[in-house]
């Protein structure tokens, strides 16, 4: 028999899954394609010619397709979730395991990107560390709400679990 945790074990995946997936999303559109303040090798590759442009455009396309793969495992997961009812009366604790994947990534994604193999900043030039350090804080401000919704969710009781 399955514990209470357990139960609900491919709904959190499922909701990590897809936060991360968010968040790349997120940075791949907006700083990537929008803003323009980076692009994956900007650090190393500076985009000062078409052929760095390129690699980076390359690149940003396998960032890009990792946060897609992410996507859908996550949605596939979240699938077999309902299937088995996991996510009824489940709302904090899906939106929790959102939050705490969309700050994962940032955190991940920032400490190697940004510091560990310095490839890019969010954003570079005079003060890329204090955007750097804003990403990181970020990320770890999600995963802590995220967390508090996520143990709140082990609180929430089912529709089928009401007593009249």
């Amino acid at each position: 028999m399955e514990t209470k945790q357990n139960q609900h074990r491919l709904l959190i995946i499922a909701g990590i899954l897809l936060g991360m997936g968010f968040a790349g999303f997120f940075d791949g559109i907006m700083l990537h394609q929008i803003l323009q303040w980076h692009h994956m090798l900007t650090s190393v590759q500076p985009t000062t010619n078409i052929g760095n442009f390129e690699v980076n455009t390359f690149w940003d396309g396998l960032f890009n397709a990792s946060t897609y793969a992410m996507t859908i495992a996550g949605l596939v997961l979240l699938w077999r979730a309902g299937l088995r009812g996991d996510f009824v009366g489940k709302s904090k604790t899906f939106g929790g395991a959102l939050l705490v994947g969309a700050g994962a990534f940032n955190v991940i994604e920032g400490i190697i990107n940004h510091h560990i193999l310095g490839i890019h900043h969010v954003k570079s030039g005079p003060n890329e560390l204090a955007w750097d350090i804003g990403f990181l804080i970020l990320g770890a401000l999600l995963v802590v709400v995220g967390g508090i919704l996520w143990r709140d969710g082990g609180r929430e009781i089912a529709p089928t679990e009401i007593k009249s």
